[in-house]
């Protein structure tokens, strides 16, 4: 099982869920899900969704592996806390093994992540933390978003088509994307999944400045909202 956020689907993981299938007969890739009844929180630290996220593993590793969404926190999240105490971190880690009925090892990069999970009997291996990681990544979507408006998504002034005519143009004369924005960030993700987040660019603007607001508990981050 790899239990992680995902957001966005990078190389590194990529490579990781990669070893995996050598390692096992089978792999539960479980994102991590945040809802209040029944709408998924979004916010600058998550911003795609869970449905997003499965269609970025999918289009890397089609049905060879199975996505489900049963890491999944319900608000108000304090009722998770503390840990090992609280019934309902218990019906997490049941909702966690649902389908699991063999042998079985969770993963992670993470060394506090590791901890918890051997707290609750998720039989850790705690691998070396890749170099690149989801968050930096996200920022330089973010960064490219924010530079100029137009990476990928569709362009809401003049200003903003006139840029989108100078990126194809530079496309065009065979120039690097980086010198359009897209190769700070979309070098570091399968080449699918860079088309689903350019697909999802609205997405990407709407948190590009907008403020983290998450809280990391015991190295795990969960909105501060609710």
């Amino acid at each position: 099982m790899y239990l992680a956020h995902l957001n966005p689907v990078t190389n590194a993981h990529v490579e990781i869920i990669s070893d995996l299938q050598g390692r096992a007969d089978s792999v539960k890739v479980v994102p991590v899900v945040f809802r209040d009844g029944g709408r998924e929180i979004n916010s600058r630290s998550f911003p795609f969704s869970f449905e997003t996220r499965r269609e970025m593993l999918e289009s890397v590793f089609g049905n060879s592996v199975v996505i489900t969404d049963d890491y999944t926190f319900h608000a108000p999240f304090w009722r998770y806390m503390p840990p090992l105490l609280s019934p309902l971190s218990w019906t997490l880690r049941r909702s966690i093994l649902r389908g699991v009925d063999r042998d079985f090892f969770s993963y992670t990069g993470d060394r506090t992540e590791g901890y918890m999970l051997r707290m609750y009997m998720l039989k850790p291996k705690v691998g070396t933390r890749k170099p690149l990681s989801a968050a930096s990544v996200k920022e330089r979507i973010y960064e490219a978003a924010m530079s100029d408006g137009v990476a990928g998504g569709t362009p809401n002034t003049e200003e903003e088509e006139e840029k989108v005519k100078v990126k194809k143009e530079a496309r065009a004369d065979g120039k690097s994307a980086k010198n359009t924005g897209d190769g700070l960030w979309s070098s570091s993700v399968p080449d699918s999944v860079a088309r689903i987040i350019r697909r999802e660019w609205d997405t990407v603007r709407r948190f590009a400045d907008a403020e983290d607001a998450t809280t990391r508990i015991l190295g795990m981050k969960f909105p501060k909202s609710t």
